[in-house]
């Protein structure tokens, strides 16, 4: 390595040295100082590791599905090199890099194993080069920053049309329509999905997306509805049909918020899967993680032990003590994502209290119009409190409001801190150990974190 690159790393580290000791974090800020002095960095640290590097990609459930993925990785005896505390741009990746970079060209890690934001994938596949792509859904979200789907499916699909993206080993959801075409004209792809008639749901949820074939432009016909527009499905004018899945999930059981346990059926045999995970989602994020594990050889018994082994990441199902008292936070960032938690906690009995924080900050999306996507109406009968909170709680009360849950039920606390207090303090008198269920959005879960730890109730890690 020249003496020149040597000093831009060390230039960095010391920048994120600087930004950690007054309190900045410093988790994207080296990197981003390190690919603006040296544009090739992150190729060129990439080009360190002795078997390549891989993404992973999602609107939904990039950060637990790349957790999964590195789990089973190290079951394999595979060392990853991770951005584990979900800073999946170009600066977060390289910062990753260039934490694991040791001295002479060395690296602390055998496989790169990056999260990538969904509007990120065309411009930092020719820089990884990478060996595998994992695309596992496309929903939509925060339409003001990346539009419509069809937008990023195109990017996505130029990406992988050109060297190096035409050479790496793909792998696709087959329920998911938009996805599953980027890899119908392709050899090797890896698709996964769920064959579980139980799971139907009796109907597509409105929030549903990509109703109409991208060939033809006719609407699909779903035999089959799971999560979101994610099914079974075919096309009535031009016959594209959902792709037969390699990897698959089927005798799902989903146990509320606590847990979930289905059949993996792979190439190389079947397993029960128990996660520590609850939902559909999980499910979901689980199968593709396989998948994945399946494309890079794996054997069948490191991908179920890592899979078992995954603990929730932080908002992510996560389980916290606060002021004495349980409380579980499922983030909630689109219609998509907030149905499927709200499906999951329709599975728990009883009533619930509820802290619902909602930001419109840039990485929430300044729209927040998605909330009336998001069926409340399931829960509205069963909510027992619903304390609204973040910069635009008053639009959640009357979101909630309009979804039937009773007025006197509701209150709005902007501040963060006082209303995690006043949620957290108002237990029912019958049941003091029910649990409290904070349901973030993106920013808002970082703030509730970070306040979360200034308290002494979270770890200052991300694992």
């Amino acid at each position: 390595m020249s003496a020149v690159m040597e000093a831009q790393l060390a230039l960095a580290r010391a920048v994120g040295a600087v930004s950690r000791l007054s309190g900045g974090g410093g988790t994207s800020l080296p990197g981003k100082l390190l690919v603006k002095i040296a544009p090739s960095a992150i190729a060129s640290l990439a080009g360190r590791l002795p078997q390549g590097s891989v993404i992973v990609s999602a609107t939904n459930g990039k950060t637990t599905t790349a957790a999964m993925a590195s789990g089973i990785l190290e079951r394999a005896g595979i060392r990853p090199v991770h951005n584990q505390a979900g800073a999946n741009m170009a600066g977060g990746i390289a910062s990753t890099l260039l934490t694991a970079a040791g001295r002479r060209g060395s690296i602390a890690g055998e496989l790169g194993l990056f999260e990538v934001d969904e509007f990120w994938v065309d411009r930092l596949v020719p820089q990884l080069s990478p060996r595998a792509i994992l695309l596992s859904n496309l929903f939509r979200d925060q339409l003001d920053r990346y539009g419509e789907l069809e937008t990023i499916a195109e990017r996505w699909s130029l990406s992988l049309q050109e060297p190096p993206g035409a050479e790496a080993r793909l792998v696709c959801n087959a329920d998911d329509p938009l996805i599953a075409d980027l890899g119908r004209d392709r050899a090797g792809v890896v698709y996964f999905g769920v064959e579980d008639d139980s799971l139907a749901l009796d109907r597509m949820a409105h929030a549903a997306d990509a109703k109409h074939c991208r060939h033809c432009g006719a609407p699909y016909v779903f035999d089959a509805v799971y999560l979101g527009h994610l099914g079974h499905y075919h096309c009535p004018s031009c016959g594209a049909k959902r792709p037969s899945p390699t990897v698959i999930a089927h005798s799902v059981t989903l146990e509320g918020v606590r847990s979930a346990r289905f059949a993996l059926r792979t190439p190389d045999g079947e397993a029960e899967v128990r996660l520590a995970l609850p939902g559909l989602y999980n499910v979901y994020n689980a199968l593709a993680a396989a998948a994945l594990a399946v494309a890079l050889g794996i054997p069948l018994a490191s991908i179920v032990e890592g899979l078992q082994r995954t603990r929730a990441a932080f908002g992510r199902a996560e389980t916290v003590t606060v002021d004495g008292r349980e409380m579980r936070i499922l983030l909630v960032k689109n219609p998509a994502g907030a149905n499927e938690v709200l499906r999951t906690l329709a599975l728990e009995d009883g009533a619930h209290d509820l802290l619902g924080v909602l930001n419109d900050n840039v990485a929430d999306g300044h729209d927040v119009s998605w909330i009336w996507d998001a069926d409340f109406e399931v829960l509205a009968g069963r909510v027992r409190s619903a304390t609204c909170s973040g910069t635009r709680a008053p639009e959640l009360a009357l979101r909630l409001k309009y979804a039937g849950v009773d007025q006197a039920r509701i209150r709005v606390v902007e501040d963060l801190s006082q209303a995690l207090r006043a949620a957290a303090a108002d237990r029912p008198a019958d049941r003091p150990e029910t649990p409290l269920y904070a349901l973030p959005t993106y920013t808002a879960m970082l703030s509730l974190r970070d306040l979360l730890v200034q308290r002494g109730e979270a770890s200052s890690s991300w694992r």
